[in-house]
Formats: C-alpha cells, structure tokens, sequence
C-alpha cells in the first residue's frame, strides 16, 4: 500500500513517515521545506519538494496513485495565526482544501487529516473534551482547523471520500522544532541544554494535554486500517500546567540552577486543555501508553544527542 504525506518532512510527519516505512508501507513525502528539515526525510522515502497550494499537487497525486493520504502540512503555530489570519487561512485552509480536491480528483481510498483537539474546542466546558463537545474555536488555527474538517465532512456525504481527522492534544517529542513559536516542549528542552532559563508565558497554570509522539505514530498505523470515519480524539485525559512541565524537565536535566522565568499571557491562549481518548479506543483500539515522565525523558535526552 502507498501512503502520500503532506509535510512529511515536519516533526509529526517524518516520525509517521517513519513507522509506515518499518511496517513496510510505500511512503511519498510532499513538503516544501517551509518547516520540515530535509536530515528528516527517510532514505526509503520518495520526495516532491511542493507548497500544498501548488496545482503541481495535482500532477504528483497523477504520476504516484497513492491509496492513502495522510495531510499534516500546515501553518503550526497558534500565535502566528493570531498575528495573521490571512496567511493561516491561505495555507491552512485552501491549501488543506487543494489536498482534499486532489484525493476527490484521483479517487483516493481515505485521507487522513490533522487536526487539532487543542484549539477546535476553545475554551471547554467540560473535562475532558470528548468529540461531541461545542466547537467554539479561539484562534484562526483552530478556525481553520474546524473548517478543513467541515470540508471532509462535505466531499465525504457527496463523494464518498472516506477520512479521519485526528484532533491532536499537544504532541511533543524527538524532531520538534526548538526554534518555532509552537512546542514548549522542544523550546523548553533546548534553552535548559543552552544553559538558558526557559520563560513561561503569564503564571504557568495554564493546563495542555501532551501526547508523545510515539503514541501518534501508532494511531495514524491503526487509522490507515480502519474502517472508521469520522472525528478522533488524540489525547490522554490528563492535564500538565507549563509550571509542572518545566519542573519535570528541570529534574530530568539533572541542572538544578535552572530556573523558571515569567513573562506576559499570549493573546488567543486558552487556559485548560484535556481531551477524552474513549472514541479513539473504542473504535481503534488506541490509547497512549507513554506517560509525560517517560515521554520528556526521551525528548530531552534526544534533544541532547542532537
């Protein structure tokens, strides 16, 4: 089977590229290197540097006839959404609608979308958010988000495009970008190995939900071999404030000088996150398996071999 990845060469992308290839999937990269790095790109892999946006999409899907799409290309961060909603639009949005256009154009069997659990809800009314939860979105990502998977939904009822879109809680791990304006984990990890004290925005007891990225890898493999259709949730039920988070980076750095700086709340931030994995287990058989512990070791200690 053939599986295409948009922004395989991205932190979650090339981690799935990845476990698709070690289960002996045919895999196809597509990114245009905006975010992806291309030491990320697999060997086994075939590449198309390309924007999502591009019509050359249409010519790739032609020559390659993948079976599956998995879409992960994207504007990633919340905050520059927030600053231009224009260009997240334009990317997040129409670029996501040139990727479902094309499955719908060359009869693809499923795509794979995504999404973002952590911004589609808004601020929750209840915890954690199951996939029925009102979506009341905060930020132009998470609009944009909401609105791909609308589209998904349209070509599904009037072509029968099957998909599954995975509303990710926050995921971290190994291959994050350090550098961005998402990823407190990657950021956070990078300025303790710097001998930097990292800056927690406002007072650190705003709560995400964090999902290593192992855990990811391995539900978009049960995806790819369902027959579901429909919204998951990608998540573990449990909440970290950034307060407890630095603190558990500060015990697995062994660097006990590092200390915790506080800086002004970002416009557009929810407060809490916590997403319910029920559906995801019940029709999947899914569910996380890395604890935050466990999970942050593994980064920061990849982090430091890299």
């Amino acid at each position: 089977m053939k599986v295409l990845i948009t922004g395989g060469a991205g932190f979650i992308g090339s981690n799935v590229a990845d476990g698709l290839l070690e289960k002996n999937y045919e895999v196809v990269i597509v990114d245009d290197l905006s975010n992806g790095r291309k030491e990320n790109l697999p060997e086994e892999a075939k590449f198309y540097k390309c924007d999502i946006r591009d019509k050359k999409l249409y010519s790739i899907f032609k020559e390659e006839k993948p079976d599956i799409i998995i879409h992960n290309a994207a504007q990633l961060s919340v905050r520059i959404s927030v600053e231009n909603p224009l260009m997240d639009a334009d990317i997040n949005i129409m670029g996501g609608l040139n990727v479902i256009n094309a499955c719908h154009t060359y009869n693809i069997n499923k795509i794979i979308f995504a999404s973002s659990g952590g911004t589609v809800y808004g601020e929750q009314k209840y915890f954690p958010a199951n996939e029925k939860h009102p979506t009341n979105p905060i930020s132009p990502y998470g609009v944009a988000k909401l609105a791909t998977e609308n589209y998904l939904y349209y070509f599904y009822k009037t072509y029968g495009l099957k998909y599954i879109s995975l509303r990710y809680a926050n995921i971290y791990g190994p291959r994050q970008d350090p550098y961005g304006e998402a990823g407190v984990v990657a950021i956070f990890s990078n300025k303790i190995l710097e001998g930097k004290n990292p800056t927690i925005n406002g007072d650190g007891l705003q709560t995400r939900d964090y999902v290593y990225v192992g855990d990811v890898v391995d539900i978009n493999l049960k995806a790819i071999e369902s027959d579901f259709t429909g919204l998951l949730n990608v998540g573990t039920a449990k909440e970290t404030t950034v307060v407890e988070l630095f603190n558990i980076l500060k015990e697995v750095s062994g660097k006990d000088d590092v200390k915790e700086i506080h800086g002004p709340p970002k416009e557009g931030e929810q407060r809490r996150s916590q997403l319910s994995y029920g559906l995801a287990k019940k029709v999947l058989g899914w569910q996380p398996r890395v604890s935050i512990e466990e999970g942050l070791r593994l980064t920061y200690h990849w982090f430091k071999n890299h």
